[in-house]
């Protein structure tokens, strides 16, 4: 093995409960983004390997991104990346390299005692490391150790079911086919993804009504739309790559409506720094009417607006697309019904305590859509981590189908996915529900009879650790314990599994919060070159739109013991299952991977090919593609989506977690969030002035954040500085993952079972002083 000289951080571990804060930005990116990109890659990568790196992502012949999963278009600027991308590629190529002596010098007590901003800033992990029973510190093994220890204890369960196997979005499409395929061939469907936090209540939501759960636009689309409604979503900070979109569209004639109960910079003023416009400090109003809505109440005003088009139908104006409506939906006649049954002095009141919003601006937003032949609706988390999240994006659909704006250009659904591939490894068959067809394929394929049994998807799979009942924890990426609800639950469930495991690339909170024993073991990365006998080797990802594309990376690996996430499920799975019925050997050839998936997936025909194509290929997609709806009914499903809104007691606040521009989900680049004006700390909570005054919180002080739940189990982010912030009425905010704390394990959205980080009921008390990792 080549050796790697461990680099110590520069800095230690710096507080993050003393922020400075100043005003928030009235506009994003420009040239402030350009140069801290610069100062990123410098810093973490140094110029051998961060320009590089940096001429490639998101290139044709490059690698793809590992931030999120906004598509490339097909003319590609030489610097196709924003500076969230930036930071990405530059702590993934950072030329920090972590090894034994590290480990020596730490132990895993600790490290426990470390922010997850410290241990990613280690540096790239090099080597498998093992934390025996009893042990303080890990220690090095190789990689015959460290995989014939999880391969005891898997032949070693009473049932196949006693193993989980998590997926993180950044694995690639080959990687995720064979995990979940070595997950099967165990016998069991316990495969959780970070979907199950996210996305989820999207895929439940369109699979009912639109028969595919995935979003039914592409890039052409959105460049296209007249309309376009961005929805509980913030682009500038988790997605800023969309802005360009958002501007382009907006140069073409297309209208913007945000939906958001924060302000954020960068739907208004975006200054596109790839051009000299941009750089000069001269930007794009993007937002034409802002709806600065309560928390939850998204739900509501997608009610209103459709009830205001069915009115408006009744009046005789031609608003609804009676064509489309009778030919190509089912159940228009009881959506219609029950939508307009409660009387209108019941029904405005109610839509008013719900979102915020005044009538006459529902009615202006209303105004804008009949005045527009294509729209688009655009979400994310916003609309996705509430209990009535799944009626909310249904109700989108409705509001979209009464116009016929499914299936014709600029027009559809479009969920923002947030991790690179994460659509990817659902396709790939990532899913504890798996579809029966799904599984036939899989089964005529490689010769065995796939488990029909579902299995646990996060939220459960915690339970079940929880329960004593599972005995292996194997994750494949990510950062578990972090982006998981309810955070001491988690980690109690975590500490009660006989043997975790952690494909990494990067230390995080997951590494240090373990099972009796723990292996970490360490991956390459997108960024990586892959070789095997001196030849490359590349994967593939699907983007947020369905594209699918190859990704090739360009640097060398700071380790020969860094192995592919496929070497590492392959190698495992034989020692397991042996040869049979998957010859496992064969598959440290991608394209052998390649002809299986296209054997087992739809939409796959002739894959290799394809994928070699510069720019990939679009998956096909039924809706759009055909106007054809493979639902129960074979059409669009109209629904009946009752009247939720979050109840909030007096003298309590409705909570969302978010990121901060300085984060990426549980990676943290930095303590800045430079667009809401906070600096050096992220031990703060975004509440409305008048809200404060009401409850005796002067900008500046400090309090505890407890949470509300029925359950009678204290939730407590305590240390938390007050900072009056122009959000909307009844509602705050604060960072993620410190405030997962908060968010009860068992409040889940209905049908999709997401955990409701957006509407986390919660007090404030006195401080209490004690700042938590």
């Amino acid at each position: 093995m080549r050796s790697v000289t461990h680099q110590h951080s520069a800095q230690p571990d710096p507080a993050q409960d003393a922020p400075r804060v100043g005003p928030p930005k009235k506009s994003a990116v420009g040239l402030p983004a350009v140069l801290n990109s610069v100062r990123q890659v410098g810093e973490h990568a140094g110029v051998r390997r961060g320009v590089p790196a940096m001429l490639a992502v998101n290139q044709k012949r490059g690698f793809d991104c590992p931030g999120c999963a906004w598509p490339e278009p097909e003319r590609r600027h030489r610097a196709e990346f924003c500076e969230n991308g930036a930071k990405a590629v530059a702590e993934e190529a950072t030329a920090r390299a972590l090894t034994s002596g590290f480990f020596a010098e730490h132990p895993v007590a600790e490290l426990a005692g470390r922010s997850g901003y410290w241990l990613g800033r280690q540096g790239r992990l090099t080597e498998p490391l093992y934390l025996a029973e009893g042990a303080t510190h890990y220690e090095p093994v190789t990689w015959d150790r460290a995989l014939d220890l999880v391969a005891e204890e898997l032949r070693g369960l009473d049932s196949p079911d006693e193993a989980v196997f998590y997926t993180s979005g950044r694995t690639s499409n080959e990687a995720a086919f064979c995990y979940q395929l070595f997950a099967r061939a165990l016998g069991t469907n316990n495969l959780p993804d970070c979907s199950n936090m996210c996305h989820e209540s999207s895929g439940s939501a369109l699979t009912e009504t639109l028969g595919v759960g995935k979003g039914s636009v592409s890039l052409e689309d959105v460049h296209q739309a007249d309309l376009i409604i961005v929805a509980g979503q913030n682009p500038g900070t988790n997605h800023p790559r969309m802005l360009s979109a958002l501007e382009r569209a907006k140069r073409s004639g297309a209208r913007i409506i945000t939906v958001n109960p924060l302000p954020e910079a960068g739907l208004r003023d975006f200054r596109n720094p790839q051009t000299a416009r941009g750089l000069i400090g001269r930007g794009t109003e993007l937002t034409d009417l802002f709806a600065q809505i309560r928390l939850g109440g998204d739900l509501a005003l997608f009610s209103a607006v459709n009830r205001l088009l069915l009115e408006a139908d009744q009046r005789g104006e031609e608003v609804l697309d009676r064509a489309f409506v009778d030919r190509h939906t089912h159940g228009f006649e009881e959506f219609s019904r029950e939508l307009l049954a409660e009387p209108e002095e019941e029904f405005w009141p109610r839509v008013e305590r719900a979102t915020g919003l005044d009538r006459e601006l529902v009615e202006r937003l209303t105004q804008m859509v009949t005045a527009s032949e294509r729209i688009v609706v655009c979400w994310a988390m916003g609309l996705t981590q509430h209990k009535h999240s799944v009626p909310t994006i249904r109700e989108v659909v409705n509001f979209l189908l009464l116009r016929g704006n499914v299936g014709r250009p600029g027009a559809g659904v479009c969920p923002v996915r947030g991790h690179s591939n994460v659509q990817g490894d659902r396709t790939m068959g990532i899913f504890e529900r798996p579809a029966d067809a799904f599984l036939d394929a899989l089964g005529a394929e490689f010769g065995f009879e796939p488990p029909r049994e579902h299995g646990w998807d996060t939220v459960d799979s915690i339970r079940a650790m929880a329960e004593g009942r599972v005995r292996v924890f194997f994750a494949m990426g990510g950062n578990f314990v972090a982006a998981s609800p309810d955070t001491l639950v988690t980690e109690d469930a975590m500490r009660r599994v006989d043997l975790t495991v952690h494909v990494s690339t990067k230390l995080n909170r997951s590494h240090v919060v373990t099972g009796t024993r723990a292996l970490i073991l360490p991956a390459l990365a997108r960024s990586d070159r892959d070789l095997r006998d001196g030849r490359p080797r590349w994967v593939t990802v699907e983007d947020s739109m369905g594209m699918v594309h190859a990704s090739h990376g360009v640097l060398p690996p700071l380790s020969e013991g860094m192995r592919s996430e496929v070497d590492i499920i392959r190698d495992l799975a034989a020692r397991v299952l042996g040869e049979s019925p998957v010859a496992w050997s064969t598959l440290a050839d991608y394209d052998r991977i390649r002809d299986h998936v296209e054997a087992v997936v739809p939409g796959f025909e002739d894959f290799n090919a394809r994928a070699r194509r510069p720019g990939g290929f679009t998956l096909p997609h039924a809706p759009r593609d055909d106007r054809r709806f493979p639902t129960a009914t074979g059409l669009a499903n109209f629904t009946v989506n009752g009247r939720h809104a979050p109840e909030v007691p007096e003298g309590r606040l409705l909570l969302q977690t978010l990121r901060s521009h300085d984060q990426y989900n549980t990676t943290i680049y930095g303590l800045d969030d430079r667009y809401r004006g906070i600096h050096d700390g992220r031990r703060v909570v975004l509440v409305n002035p008048d809200d404060a005054r009401e409850l005796g919180l002067a900008d500046g002080d400090y309090t505890d954040i407890v949470g509300e739940w029925h359950d009678g189990r204290e939730r407590r982010a305590p240390h938390f500085r007050v900072v009056h912030y122009p959000t909307v009425r009844g509602c705050a905010a604060a960072y993620y993952p410190e405030t997962n704390v908060l968010v009860p394990l068992d409040s889940t959205a209905e049908v999709s079972n997401t955990p409701t980080s957006k509407s986390v009921v919660v007090r404030f008390e006195a401080d209490s002083g004690a700042a938590a990792v």
